[in-house]
Parts: C-alpha cells; sequence; structure tokens
C-alpha cells in the first residue's frame, strides 16, 4: 500500500471544498438557478476563489474534464449516489470505479454510508473495498457518515454525530464529512472520537451568510479540518467574496 498523502486535497493541514453533487442528491429544480445549473459555472468559482477540492460525480467529472483539470482545483469524485425519488431505506451503491476516478484525474475519492439503515452492511462492505483499492493506489477516501433511516431517531444528537466520526475511523477513511447540530462542544467531542481521521463539515441548506460564516468559525475552532460547501456558496449572489471569507476563517 502507498503512503496516503492527505496534502493532493489538504493546504496547510486544512481543507475547503465545493461540493457540487446536490443534482443527482435533490433533482435539479431544488437548488439550481439558471446560473448554478451549469457547471462551468461551479468551476470558476472553485478555481477562482482557491478551493482545494471540487466534488464532483462521474459524469461532471467526465463532461468538464478539460475544465476542471484546466481549474487546477483538485478533484474530489463522488463514486457513489441516490436519487430522492425512492421513499424506503436509504442505500447508496457505486456508481463509478476507484480506476475510473483516477483516469479522470481524481486526488480523492468519496463515498456515502447511511449508518442505521436496513442496508448499512451492504454500504458498509462497498466501502471497504474502495477504501483497500485506493490506499493501494494511494488516493485518499473520504467517507460521508450520515446516519440515517428508520432506526435512527434523532441524526443531531451528540451521540449521532461522534458516532459517525468514529465509524470513519475504525472502517478506515482518511476523511469524515459529517453534519452537526450546531453545538460547538458536540462538535468537538465528534473530533477526538475520530481520532487521526480528520473531520471536514459539510455547508448544509442555504442559510444567512453572517449565521454561515459564524457556523464556520465554530467549526475550524471546534477542530475540524475544515468544510465541505455547495449551497451556501454557490447561492450567493457573490460566491467569490463569500468564498474568501471563508478560507479567511479556515487558513489564517
Amino acid at each position: 500500500m502507498k503512503k496516503i498523502n492527505l496534502n493532493k486535497v489538504f493546504e496547510k493541514g486544512k481543507a475547503m471544498y465545493l461540493a457540487y453533487d446536490q443534482g443527482l442528491e435533490h433533482g435539479p429544480s431544488v437548488d439550481f438557478n439558471d446560473k448554478n445549473i451549469d457547471p462551468l459555472y461551479i468551476i470558476e468559482i472553485a478555481k477562482n476563489a482557491g478551493y482545494n477540492g471540487l466534488i464532483v460525480g462521474k459524469g461532471i467529472a467526465e463532461k468538464y474534464n478539460k475544465e476542471i483539470k484546466k481549474s487546477k482545483v483538485p478533484l474530489i469524485v463522488k463514486l457513489n449516489g441516490k436519487t430522492k425519488l425512492f421513499k424506503g431505506e436509504p442505500i447508496s451503491l457505486q456508481l463509478c470505479s476507484v480506476k475510473e476516478a483516477i483516469k479522470l484525474g481524481a486526488k480523492a475519492v468519496g463515498y456515502t454510508i447511511y449508518v442505521g439503515s436496513a442496508h448499512e452492511s451492504k454500504m458498509l462492505k462497498e466501502f471497504e473495498r474502495i477504501e483497500e483499492e485506493a490506499h493501494v493506489l494511494g488516493l485518499p477516501v473520504i467517507a460521508w457518515i450520515y446516519p440515517r433511516g428508520k432506526s435512527v431517531k434523532n441524526s443531531n444528537t451528540r451521540e449521532m454525530i461522534s458516532y459517525a466520526a468514529r465509524i470513519g475511523l475504525e472502517i478506515g477513511a482518511d476523511i469524515v464529512k459529517l453534519h452537526w447540530n450546531g453545538n460547538s462542544k458536540d462538535l468537538g467531542w465528534a473530533v477526538k472520537s475520530a481520532g487521526r481521521c480528520k473531520i471536514v463539515v459539510a455547508g448544509g441548506s442555504k442559510m444567512n451568510e453572517k449565521e454561515f460564516l459564524e457556523n464556520v468559525k465554530e467549526i475550524i475552532s471546534s477542530g475540524a479540518v475544515g468544510v465541505a460547501v455547495g449551497r451556501n456558496v454557490w447561492q450567493n449572489e457573490n460566491p467569490i467574496e463569500l468564498s474568501k471569507k471563508i478560507r479567511k476563517i479556515i487558513f489564517s
């Protein structure tokens, strides 16, 4: 196994990722407008605002590969995904292989696991295979760990957030992307629970810019290495200016 170099998707030990996998997960009518529905608009934001990771699925990574490579923003390919249409127990299975992601120029790969779902064992098993293959090739692996399903009564508790972080550590993820509840102490405990596995917090639904920036400050002060933000940036009227503010918080 090659040594895993997180510097491929880190800067000074920190992370500022622009996420753009919402089209598959939420549908084009929920999050997008005439500007941000165009992947080229998102790629330009990532390029001009100095993100150290652009998170997309296989299709966008393929169809816009030339522009992504030209941007010099590290590509992070999301290997699995699901639509919002099926209302049963959540399951998200592989749509892109590690080898395909590498051919597209990926510097890291990501995979979502819905822990608490009746199908969690299928996702955990698939993640194990992906993680092993990626690590043999020296590629960092990011695990989206989201407690969901009928077994999960409240995914925002201290227990659930820290459990998600600990799962990431124990299944071999290099980075865990998780949601948090706005409580700095709870996030701090999740960071400790993750041990040497790094924590990146999801940006979540669109919110007031001031509130969002306060959240980023708390996230970093709690020990997380960064954020993976999407809608709060590319739904903003001035995404570059907002991104500069985020960058100042994370890297200052």
